[in-house]
């Protein structure tokens, strides 16, 4: 008889397969990650994995939906504390910064990341990649900022530079200084 779970126990349970699961992913991959290593470590049975969650994929979206909640949650108090331009483009380091930190999580060229995606359903797909656009939009539409060009001119550009990161290791200079010399060469033909 599989054992019950308090709503405490199923809310903490479920807490610590997402953070495992975003650790191992930023560690190893979505492919090595195994479903039977996180319940292990949380305590539960493979079995019991499928009250907190329908698949590895459920398990890995709330994990990249979590994710992508704390970089914006980091950005707002970036931008807080720093309403200007500058502050927009010490947003864009630090989120270029934690893109390196974890290849696996944000190089969405990736075999692996490809995987991953190509298991969620199409709404699944959407609902990433509108998230992640809502996010980048809400940086740009703060009362102390103004275009130089079009939204999706900028989204575009902003995206083009975090991309750098699935080429760093062809690069012949280091990709962090290559990263913030465009950043700075940029910012002001983005904003006022």
């Amino acid at each position: 008889m599989p054992k019950s779970f308090t709503e405490q126990e199923k809310s903490s349970i479920r807490q610590k397969l997402i953070a495992d699961c975003k650790e191992k992913w930023e560690r190893f991959g979505y492919k090595k990650t195994s479903i039977d290593e996180l319940c292990l470590k949380a305590g539960i049975s493979k079995g019991a994995f499928y009250i907190f969650f329908t698949s590895k994929e459920q398990l890995f979206l709330e994990a990249l939906k979590e994710i992508q909640k704390n970089l914006y949650h980091c950005i707002e108090e970036i931008l807080s504390a720093e309403q200007n331009k500058f502050g927009i483009a010490k947003a864009l380091r630090v989120i270029f910064r934690e893109y390196d930190k974890s290849p696996f999580l944000y190089d969405t060229t990736s075999p692996d990341f490809t995987s991953f995606m190509n298991k969620l359903t199409e709404e699944e797909r959407e609902s990433v990649y509108y998230d992640s656009l809502a996010g980048a939009k809400v940086m740009l539409y703060k009362p102390f900022l103004k275009l130089r060009i079009s939204e999706e001119k900028a989204l575009s550009v902003m995206a083009a530079l975090l991309s750098l990161i699935a080429s760093k290791d062809k690069m012949a200079c280091n990709h962090f200084e290559v990263f913030d010399f465009m950043l700075d060469n940029l910012i002001d033909k983005l904003f006022e």
